[in-house]
């Protein structure tokens, strides 16, 4: 499995490269093109893209870090860098929308004319290498993940890929500006998607915090229920009760699982064949490979997670 992780994790960093590479062709295109043209909206995308190639390196770098293994200092590795990449990543969303909509905010009050024929030419170009990107990201292997829960995705990959997903629709917001101020003359128009813009970028910042946080704080992982894995662990043949039950992200993919366990004293099932139990469960219906378990007579009155 390690194999298969490290081979799936080369692979995508060869995406990364290819994005990167034509990433940064539409942000030449983009800039030189809104420089001509006059358009805000164009130099807006421009910012999301100077973005998404931000992005796009970082998730690169941390994925070659997440390939370094345990040592003395750091005894599960660096999988966490792939979080806090995707935190930073959330974070430079953010300032970047409110960028646009100051810069927005001042167009609005002093409008200036807009060259729309180049605007549209390089606004076309742009979406259609942001497709060719998006499909690059979009196709990364996912995690195996147990029979019928969906599998999971890399929350790092997907942080640069909702870039992306945003670059892509604020080009289309881009295209429609260009032609709505081609035939209207309406240049007003442009700051209002600039506005759109930063609001679609904000949007995709939020989703990345809000994940990447709850794993650096180590919250349950999505789809998880304490209360129902310990009616699991409890159904088993032999237990008791279970008690200070914690289960936390080591990364966006992996979860780790660790409990306090009372047997029945008078089933007769011994802790090797309960345990056996227990992690064979946990991995087939919920994808937990990494469980730490404790065997105790009594109950230590420690954490949270005892049956009811």
């Amino acid at each position: 499995e390690p194999c298969l992780s490290r081979l799936s994790n080369l692979r995508v960093q060869t995406r990364f490269i290819i994005s990167i590479v034509l990433t940064a062709l539409i942000l030449a295109a983009e800039i030189i093109g809104g420089i001509l043209s006059g358009s805000l909206a164009l130099l807006s995308d421009a910012a999301h893209v100077f973005s998404d190639i931000f992005a796009l390196g970082l998730s690169y770098f941390a994925l070659r870090l997440s390939l370094r293994p345990p040592d003395d200092r750091h005894s599960y590795g660096w999988r966490r860098a792939e979080v806090i990449a995707a935190l930073v990543n959330g974070s430079s969303l953010v300032v970047i929308a409110v960028g646009i909509w100051v810069e927005a905010f001042k167009r609005w009050q002093s409008p200036v004319e807009i060259k729309s024929t180049p605007m549209l030419v390089i606004a076309v170009i742009g979406l259609l290498i942001n497709v060719v990107v998006a499909f690059i990201l979009g196709g990364h292997d996912h995690d195996h993940s147990p029979r019928g829960k969906s599998p999971t995705r890399n929350l790092n990959v997907h942080s640069a890929f909702l870039h992306v997903i945003g670059d892509l629709i604020s080009s289309v917001g881009v295209i429609a500006a260009a032609l709505i101020i081609r035939f209207t003359g309406a240049n007003w128009v442009d700051p209002l998607i600039s506005i759109i813009i930063g609001v679609i970028i904000l949007v995709s910042a939020w989703r990345v915090l809000r994940k990447s946080l709850h794993i650096l704080i180590e919250g349950v992982p999505e789809g998880l229920s304490i209360l129902q894995l310990n009616k699991e662990i409890c159904a088993i043949t032999g237990v008791e009760t279970v008690h200070d039950l914690h289960a936390w992200n080591l990364d966006s993919e992996q979860i780790a699982l660790s409990a306090h366990i009372i047997l029945k004293a008078i089933d007769g099932s011994t802790q090797a064949e309960v345990m056996r139990q227990i992690r064979e469960k946990l991995a087939s219906q919920y994808g937990i490979h990494h469980t730490t378990l404790q065997f105790e007579e009594s109950h230590c009155g420690e954490g949270h997670g005892g049956c009811n």
